[in-house]
């Protein structure tokens, strides 16, 4: 992308110019990336508002909602800045505030408060205040509870749920808390913003129908089809039509308890944001908000894939693959442990088997669920049961089991966590430090639990062949540092090449 963008994503600081410059060009690569305030009206945008272009001298520039809300300004009605992506640069830099704004959206600090948000991520309450209200312009109340507002206004307008529900899905402890935010952040009661757009009739018994905003272009045939080809029975099911457009559920481990999530994949071409349908069914409303962020990172949907691609179109080799599938997402997941033991699964073997031997795991120690959607039967064992089974228990090299067993105990006793929450580098280190795991395992990990973007995988067979087809040149001569930092996305036009 041109060099306007790479100055008004740089984290420490937003470059008035280039910030006004794509606001008066209402470019919709930069919603949720900064918001703009009005001083004259009182509210903030998202950059691509509609609305007439304010007079420099009338605006400011924030990096997050949050921001906006702490200087006095209230979200506008007409664009609804707080229904955008989030930032891609909380995954690309994984600052500290990064690394935080990802725990916050998971409803960290609405069950742990600050003191464990902090704890998490390894500072004082105190200095990780500062920190956060340094870079981001607001502390971590302040971003959890515009986090409850908007979590709040989606369940309002988009469910028929009574509003006592809503307050209680999003976080509130009580809903006269929740009535005064709402009041002051939208400045519009929840009856109010509930209005017309009330679905009446709309809903399936104990689903919640929400949406996920994606930046376009959004290539979801192909996620589906990486999610399909590696969906456990009993805990996944996906289901692709001819175009390639479907439906991914599965189930989740929550911390109330059980639910479920489906999510309608499709491509979405443009240059912008768009939407994807999510229903969850939820044991407890109180997880709606890690519910839609844990999906958000499956989905990969705070990526920038306008930057991603111009980059990576930059090399003759990745070019073609860039442009026969633009918006390639890497897939996340939902619970870092479940990849890590599906990591250890898939160790020197395919995919079919990899998927064969967690199905089995499934079978025999995952914990069966209602989910109301067929095939959804079972959650993932979690570490604590893998890690007091016997290695000879797996179908696999002794060796491996040992390290399956090793890995889930060190995830058990907290000395390995994969929340995004610790630094991405002091994770990796304290997984190479385990038996058995090695470079390949550890970066799998990070691409997927982790939301790594730029991780390279020179080991994997998938890769070598890939780099085979592809190069016209000795792949010894392909130097992947030039990707940097989006090689993870590289990593995927690779490996999705060879499907055909």
């Amino acid at each position: 992308m041109d060099d306007m963008e790479s100055t008004v994503t740089t984290p420490e600081q937003l470059d008035f110019g280039r910030c006004y410059t794509a606001v008066q060009s209402r470019d919709r690569r930069f919603d949720g990336v900064f918001y703009t305030a009005v001083r004259s009206t009182g509210i903030y945008c998202r950059p691509s508002c509609p609305a007439r272009t304010p007079a420099s001298r009338n605006v400011s520039f924030h990096r997050t909602a949050a921001a906006a809300q702490a200087a006095g300004y209230r979200a506008c009605k007409r664009c609804l800045p707080d229904a955008t992506p989030g930032s891609p640069d909380w995954d690309v830099a994984a600052t500290v505030a990064g690394r935080a704004m990802r725990l916050i959206a998971d409803g960290v600090v609405d069950r742990e408060g600050v003191e464990g948000l902090a704890a998490r991520l390894g500072y004082t309450s105190r200095h990780l205040s500062r920190l956060l209200t340094s870079e981001l312009g607001a502390g971590p109340l302040a971003l959890a509870r515009t986090q409850r507002a908007q979590t709040a206004r989606a369940l309002v307008e988009s469910t028929t749920l009574s509003l006592a529900d809503v307050a209680f899905a999003a976080g509130f402890s009580s809903v006269r808390q929740f009535n005064d935010t709402m009041l002051e952040v939208y400045d519009a009661t929840p009856s109010h913003l509930r209005g017309r757009k009330a679905r009446a009739g709309s809903q399936v018994p104990g689903a919640i129908d929400l949406r996920i905003a994606v930046r376009t272009p959004f290539r979801g045939s192909a996620l589906l089809r990486f999610l399909a080809d590696r969906a456990v029975p009993g805990v996944e099911v996906a289901k692709v039509a001819a175009d390639g457009s479907g439906s991914y559920s599965r189930a989740l481990d929550l911390p109330h308890g059980p639910g479920a999530a489906r999510v309608e994949l499709a491509d979405l071409d443009g240059v912008g944001s768009s939407y994807l349908p999510l229903r969850l069914a939820l044991d407890d409303l109180r997880d709606t908000t890690a519910a839609l962020a844990r999906m958000r990172a499956l989905l990969d949907a705070d990526a920038d894939p306008v930057a991603v691609d111009t980059h990576l179109s930059a090399d003759p080799m990745l070019a073609p693959l860039v442009a026969a599938r633009p918006g390639l997402r890497v897939p996340g997941h939902v619970d870092g442990a479940e990849v890590a033991v599906r990591a250890v699964l898939g160790q020197q073997v395919t995919v079919v088997a990899a998927r064969t031997a967690a199905a089995r795991l499934v079978a025999a120690h995952g914990r069966p669920v209602e989910t109301g959607i067929p095939g959804l039967t079972h959650l993932f064992p979690d570490a604590a049961t893998v890690a007091a089974l016997a290695p000879e228990e797996f179908r696999m090299p002794r060796a491996r089991g040992r390290a399956l067993v090793g890995l889930c105990t060190a995830i058990a006793a907290g000395d390995v966590v994969l929340d995004r929450g610790p630094d991405r580098g002091d994770v990796r280190r304290s997984l190479l430090a385990l038996p058995g795991i090695g470079p390949w395992t550890a970066d799998y990990i990070a691409l997927r639990a982790l939301g790594h973007p730029d991780v390279w995988l020179p080991t994997d067979v998938g890769v070598r062949n890939a780099l085979a087809r592809n190069s016209t040149t000795d792949t010894d001569d392909i130097d992947p540092e030039g990707w940097a930092p989006w090689r993870s996305y590289a990593l995927l036009h690779l490996w999705t090449s060879l499907e055909g």
